[in-house]
């Protein structure tokens, strides 16, 4: 799947330059670690987002939000965001800041 450069500039404007935070290509689009965890991902019309299971509830709520499947199996703490919610610029730095409180609470790699 091709990746989303408009959506990575996003990402990358959102997140700015962070300690620890790395990029690499995964999942068929563009991931971002930090500290070795993944943290989101993009690919062309989808961003993965790890938000950790208790922000998970309030994300699903919100529409263009789906769980993360992968292979058959729900990820969870994981979810998939769509173009119509990862183009409101407040919404994708809710998600953002989100994923960044929980990834920091991960041990780092």
């Amino acid at each position: 799947m091709p990746r989303d450069k408009a959506l990575e500039a996003l990402i990358n404007d959102a997140l700015g330059p962070l300690p620890g935070l790395t990029q690499k290509g995964m999942f068929g689009g563009w991931a971002w670690l930090l500290h070795g965890n993944l943290l989101c991902a993009a690919r062309t019309n989808s961003m993965m987002i790890r938000l950790g299971r208790e922000n998970e509830p309030w994300a699903l709520e919100i529409s263009g939000i789906t769980p993360t499947i992968m292979r058959g199996r729900r990820m969870h703490g994981w979810v998939r965001v769509a173009p119509e919610a990862y183009g409101h610029d407040e919404l994708r730095d809710r998600l953002l800041k989100a994923a960044l409180e929980f990834n920091r609470t991960l041990p780092k790699k």
